[in-house]
């Protein structure tokens, strides 16, 4: 028998652990031959079908998500149609739901699994092609041969600790940017939104465990993991082991890890204060900074506390901190969300990252829509149209206003300047994001000069006390000194001063100078100095007078 896994991932950056997890828990694979066709959801389908077809698998199969089920759902269509005979088995988060409706409007769909399937899988793949032996296994929901639906509820691995892990397997992908690392499975929140709501019991690997599996990813080169941990301090003293652990891999790994910042306590405020520099990047869920949004979400955790310790650490600099808003999320007003990126901006986070609330299957949130007053796409990937407090219009303006966060906040070369706007103009968000909407910049790709020249085009005409600003965030991200943002700068025959203000670097005679006046006397500024013999274009000096 031949098993073909289709791994449909959003980008080549990506790589689904479903696979190789799968895999290595077959502890007999004689009678099955395991083959993968890797492809992204933005490469023509035609050709992967063809691919797959090449193999001419008896069973496909693969992992549905909400970025790539619409793709999935063309392929394996095609793919029934070319090869009748062919059982099509899917798993993943799509399926925490009520499949009956699926698999009806999805006839060339022979099965699916809902839940967890390290367990059950395997189960399955040793009655495959016997549907009358399906009755008996966890999670599987299917249509038999007289069109009766069976629904055999959610597979959950008790002994999650005990599984085979996925780096073992021959399947697992070394080749990308990052692997992710689940240390722990299951959720003690229960917000509304989320497919881990609720969903128990928790259970972990021990710190053994991880450090085993971490010494393979070290032998391997890889450089960045992403801990998959839904909430990594909901048990502060499991966290600050965690971070024992990590320390012993610096400076070879980064970390990125998920953390509620309402949970901090002052050992783990005082452990994380006191890492090396970089060895974590943390994601601090936040969703919204109004009491009443988060207790309709069901969000645990008291909002003072989460301000408090969100604030902390965004405070600490040796560790990047992003902060995450979800605009459609009920009573949460389109002004709320202009008002608490001003908040967020005041922190100082590294990242503000703005989504829109995707009402996923088998969430608290997606059963109880109507009664919480969402409108939703129930197509992939279901985004809310509109709530009772925010329309239709103010949900695009909030799409664009992420546009306008990830473009100019969350690019280095630009946040600074972009937090001071936005502290010290109350409108600049709202009118920034006019100026862009009107001009046809908002939805267009920009590089990062580009992005430079519109935002000195802006401050130049609305706000020129800010140009100086701009252009000095110009000069240090490398850009050209012949362009509008560099058009004061003085560059030919800069003698250094007799004494000036060393900001940054070490000067020294074969430096390349520049001047960047001011003041009206020309005789206050900044001096940025350029290596002449290596080819940097961003500044290595800088001083003011």
């Amino acid at each position: 028998m031949k098993l073909l896994w289709i791994d449909l991932n959003s980008s080549y950056a990506h790589s689904s652990l479903a696979l190789p997890a799968l895999h290595a828990q077959m502890t007999d694979e004689n009678d099955i031959q395991w083959e993968v066709v890797s492809a992204t959801i933005n490469e023509n389908i035609g050709m992967v079908v063809e691919e797959i077809c090449r193999h001419t698998p008896d069973i496909l199969a693969g992992t549905a998500w909400l970025f790539n089920h619409e793709q999935l759902m063309h392929i394996a269509a095609r793919v029934k149609a070319l090869l009748p005979k062919c059982c099509i088995a899917l798993g993943g988060p799509e399926f925490l739901g009520d499949n009956e409706h699926y698999l009806r409007c999805h006839p060339f769909v022979s099965c699916v699994f809902r839940g967890e399937g390290e367990e059950t899988v395997p189960q399955w793949l040793a009655c495959w092609n016997r549907p009358e032996a399906w009755n008996n296994i966890d999670g599987l929901c299917y249509l038999d041969t007289e069109g009766r639906y069976h629904d055999q509820g959610i597979a959950r691995v008790l002994n999650f600790a005990e599984l085979v892990p996925p780096e073992t397997s021959r399947f697992f992908n070394w080749d990308k940017p990052f692997v992710q690392l689940e240390t722990t499975r299951g959720c003690f929140n229960t917000c509304a939104f989320c497919v881990s709501g609720g969903e128990k019991p928790v259970r972990t690997l021990s710190i053994d465990a991880i450090r085993q599996r971490l010494d393979i990813i070290y032998r391997h080169g890889i450089r960045n993991v992403r801990v998959l941990d839904r909430t990594f301090n909901y048990n502060n003293r499991r966290a600050q082991e965690m971070l024992e652990l990590f320390r012993e891999y610096h400076p070879h790994i980064r970390f990125h890890l998920e953390i509620h910042p309402a949970l901090l306590t002052d050992e783990l405020r005082r452990e994380l204060a006191c890492l090396p520099q970089g060895l974590l990047h943390l994601e601090a869920g936040i969703q919204s900074l109004h009491e009443e949004v988060l207790e309709t979400s069901m969000r645990k955790g008291k909002l003072a506390d989460a301000l408090d310790g969100l604030k902390y650490l965004c405070s600490i600099s040796n560790m990047e901190t992003h902060a995450d808003l979800i605009a459609g999320l009920p009573r949460y007003h389109l002004e709320q969300i202009f008002e608490d990126i001003r908040t967020l901006a005041d922190y100082k986070a590294g990242e503000i990252q703005l989504e829109s609330l995707k009402l996923l299957p088998g969430t608290y949130m997606r059963q109880h829509a109507a009664e919480l007053g969402i409108c939703y796409s129930t197509y992939p990937p279901y985004e809310v149209l509109r709530t009772n407090e925010i329309t239709t219009a103010e949900l695009q303006t909030a799409r664009r206003l992420s546009r306008l966060l990830d473009a100019f906040y969350n690019t280095p070369a630009w946040q600074e300047v972009t937090c001071r706007l936005i502290l010290d103009k109350a409108e600049f968000l709202h009118h920034f994001l006019k100026y862009l909407t009107e001009a046809n910049l908002i939805d267009q790709p920009m590089s990062l000069e580009k992005r430079g020249l519109v935002l000195y085009k802006y401050v130049k005409r609305f706000v020129p006390e800010y140009t100086t600003a701009v252009s000095i965030a110009w000069i240090e991200a490398g850009m050209s000194l012949k362009k509008l943002p560099a058009e004061k700068v003085r560059t030919k025959r800069q003698i250094p001063p007799a004494t000036w203000q060393i900001i940054q670097g070490t000067y020294h005679e074969k430096l390349r100078l520049c001047f960047l006046p001011t003041a009206e006397d020309e005789g206050h500024g900044y001096w940025f100095g350029f290596e002449s013999e290596i080819q940097k274009a961003a500044p290595v000096f800088k001083a003011r007078t």
